[in-house]
């Protein structure tokens, strides 16, 4: 990674619910299938042993990090030229996942994870990185990326804050 891609990383805190392999590398019943695969996987498994655990989602213009909440170890790298799709789960709002092969075998994963406030704006954010990947395009536009996530994060963060003084002044008035 060169210092230009280093100036366009950013995070996200969210939590991983796993990671399954699927039999295909997109298509919207990817997530619903890995979702319950998640759900009726051995629980011996290892995959099973990170599930639902908060974790840091790391995203440049290079790939995305998945990186453990306190320790930041990491769990995975995904290259974003390794990844063929992105979406929110059709029947959970809060969930979302991406597809992505993996480097030394011919098999896909799909990684799931669940975020409160920012799933849509993480698979919109994954999207705009992986076709500025594709095109090759100056890091010009991975600042905007970032921008535009940070203006919806700054939003959502706003928000919060503004409920929380209605709910303090609500209880300073009793």
């Amino acid at each position: 990674m060169n210092d230009m891609e280093d100036d366009v990383e950013i995070s996200f805190p969210v939590k991983f619910l796993g990671r399954v392999e699927v039999v295909r590398p997109d298509g919207i019943q990817i997530l619903d299938e890995a979702a319950q695969n998640l759900k009726t996987s051995d629980e011996f498994s290892s995959e099973k042993a990170a599930k639902k655990s908060k974790v840091h989602l790391f995203l440049s213009l290079s790939g995305i990090d998945i990186l453990e909440n306190k320790t930041k170890f990491l769990l995975y790298s995904c290259n974003l030229s390794t990844i063929s799709f992105c979406a929110v789960h059709p029947s959970s709002p809060k969930v979302f996942g991406f597809v992505a092969k993996h480097p030394a075998a011919d098999t896909y994963h799909c990684y799931l994870f669940q975020s409160a406030k920012f799933s849509h704006v993480l698979v919109s954010v994954i999207g705009d990185a992986f076709r500025v990947s594709k095109k090759e395009e100056t890091p010009r536009v991975g600042r905007d990326i970032k921008v535009e996530a940070l203006q919806h994060k700054n939003k959502m963060l706003q928000r919060e804050n503004d409920k929380l003084k209605r709910r303090l002044a609500g209880e300073t008035d009793d």
